[in-house]
């Protein structure tokens, strides 16, 4: 029972009635809510009786903007597209942007000559703590060469050992660092891309993640490439790669995507592979965003299952980014849809939607091209854009 229904039924249990009448007409019902909220536990086959940021198991979550956060950024910064979003262990928001999206007009502070006061773009790498405040910023496409910093920035992740990991789509690399930004290993090379069956080189890399225990980099490499391919955090030597429906990708195959209609049948292969997650049980989570669906793997790559959203969507397709709710049985799969500007709610278990919030527009709690998303230890959702809106946002459970 969600906490507004609860309120109002003891709101309404608690108010004076007149005449007994009336009142032994409502026993009945008020005895039934009673029952079905003493309850001993979940129906059976549910996973037991844990909570998701407060809400009882197999009751799915409702959110709700949190306007006030972030806070101002410092410095007359102004972020440009936001390519991505992460929430570390310590609840701290990561999220990088593209400066060279940003016009004249937005950073009229740093023209030759200036035209104006304001603004200047922020570095490239940002760390925001819980309360919406800069930690540190770190990225300077002004100041450094391209081999020191994410140019393009897209896809991050800060892993187990506190490695921030950050694609760069455009110039097929996958750059590791320190916490504070110093350069340690790239995976792919500069500029360089062998095709979707390439062990060394990336093609358009964008989602990451970092298996915690088996130190296994999992990629998202599908604006370029058609697969997924899995290399060692620790010393860059490569693992395995496979395409859609766990086969190899073939780049050579075509698919009529304008021309999808509901009775199509899937493509066979990945279009743009964009997000990855892993989930606590082993499986792995993979946006396949032209293709606008979810598909499944073991983390070995066999294939488990599929989920079409918003079969229609044109485009860049609906499947943008996907992430998991953070109760201890990872109930809820939220996937950001940067076309239809939304965010999908889906029950893990068997995949089916279940509710979605935001739509498109610029006023709080909306999206333009929603890019970048996760999940803190709270069930607090942030949401960065990557269209004109290029903000971040907060959603709370409730």
């Amino acid at each position: 029972m969600t906490g507004s229904r609860k309120r109002s039924l003891l709101a309404a249990a608690g108010r004076p009635h007149a005449g007994s009448r009336l009142l032994s007409s409502l026993l009945p019902c008020l005895l039934l809510v009673a029952a079905c909220t003493a309850d001993s536990g979940p129906p059976e086959g549910d996973a037991g009786a844990s909570t998701a940021a407060g809400m009882p198991t197999g009751v799915p979550p409702s959110f709700q903007v949190d306007p006030s956060w972030p806070r101002e950024l410092p410095d007359n910064w102004i972020l440009g597209s936001i390519t991505s979003l992460f929430v570390d262990a310590q609840d701290h928001v990561w999220i990088t942007h593209l400066p060279e999206t940003l016009t004249p007009e937005e950073i009229a502070a740093v023209q030759d000559p200036p035209m104006g006061e304001c603004c200047v773009p922020a570095p490239v790498v940002i760390e925001l703590d819980p309360d919406g405040n800069v930690v540190q910023a770190w990225g300077d496409p002004a100041t450094q060469d391209v081999s020191e910093f994410p140019r393009n920035s897209h896809g991050l992740f800060v892993d187990h050992n506190g490695h921030v990991w950050i694609g760069t789509y455009r110039h097929h690399r996958v750059m590791k660092f320190t916490r504070n930004g110093e350069h340690l290993m790239t995976l792919g090379r500069y500029d360089e891309n062998g095709g979707s069956n390439d062990t060394e080189l990336l093609g358009g890399p964008a989602g990451i993640w970092v298996n915690p225990e088996t130190n296994d980099v999992f990629i998202a490499d599908g604006y370029a490439n058609r697969r997924v391919i899995v290399f060692d955090g620790e010393t860059g030597a490569y693992i395995r790669h496979w395409g859609a429906y766990g086969e190899p990708p073939d780049d050579e195959a075509r698919y009529a995507y304008n021309v999808r209609t509901a009775d199509s049948p899937p493509p066979p292969q990945f279009s743009t592979v964009h997000g990855v997650v892993g989930s606590s049980d082993g499986l792995l989570y993979v946006a396949d965003r032209r293709g606008n669906r979810i598909q499944v793997f073991r983390q070995d790559g066999t294939y488990v299952t599929e989920k079409t959203i918003a079969p229609l969507t044109r485009a860049s397709g609906s499947a943008f980014v996907v992430a998991l709710s953070p109760d201890a049985d990872q109930q809820w799969l939220y996937l950001a849809d940067g076309t239809n500007h939304k965010v999908w709610i889906l029950r893990r278990s068997d995949l089916e939607v279940v509710g979605e919030f935001g739509r498109g527009g610029r006023q709080a709690g909306q999206f333009i091209r929603p890019h970048g998303m996760d999940v803190d230890s709270h069930g607090n959702i942030y949401v960065g854009e990557a269209s004109t809106g290029r903000r971040v946002q907060k959603f709370i459970p409730g």
